[in-house]
């Protein structure tokens, strides 16, 4: 029997990543999301419901997530499901649904003074905002290509009605 575990998730992370190691050294990356879920309910009134959500990333990865987000960032994360149970001190059986992410692209604008020089400050220690030109983003983060000019259609030659050349006529393939 064939078997299926995929998961998309959009959402805001509710916590900074915690960045670990295992014994061979391999990086392990956790963190929380939350997807808030909109709807009109039968009053008109917007409802809203919040699903907080475990997730890991595991490798290289897992460094490059820890880097670049932090609390409050927004994220599209794509993994699989993975059911985790353990025992407390107290005796107790405890368990859970992570997401083990495979992928992952940050969603949003970085916010100020990531990565980028922060703005001079003005006279009197104002420093006003300064917008940088980009592109607009589609939905998913990704940055549209702009569709290249369509080449000019070729003009035929003079001699366009004249018969073929001698040949067998068939088509070489």
């Amino acid at each position: 029997m064939a078997s299926y575990n995929r998961i998309i998730l959009v959402g805001n992370l509710t916590r900074d990543p915690q960045l670990t190691y295992t014994p061979n050294n391999t990086a392990v990356c956790k963190f929380g999301l939350a997807t808030t879920h909109t709807w009109k309910g039968q009053d008109g009134q917007k409802r809203e419901d919040t699903c907080f959500v475990d997730c890991t990333v595991f490798g290289r990865a897992a460094d490059t997530f820890n880097q670049y987000m932090s609390k409050g960032r927004q994220v599209l994360v794509e993994g699989r499901l993975q059911y985790q149970q353990w025992t407390t001190p107290e005796g107790q059986k405890r368990s859970k649904h992570e997401v083990v992410v495979d992928t992952f692209t940050f969603l949003g604008s970085r916010p100020q003074g990531e990565g980028a020089a922060a703005p001079a400050a003005a006279p009197g220690g104002y420093a006003a905002p300064q917008r940088s030109p980009a592109p607009a983003m589609a939905p998913g983060g990704y940055a549209p290509q702009q569709a290249a000019a369509p080449s000019p259609m070729p003009v035929p030659p003079d001699d366009y009605d004249s018969p073929p050349p001698p040949g067998d006529g068939d088509i070489p393939f």
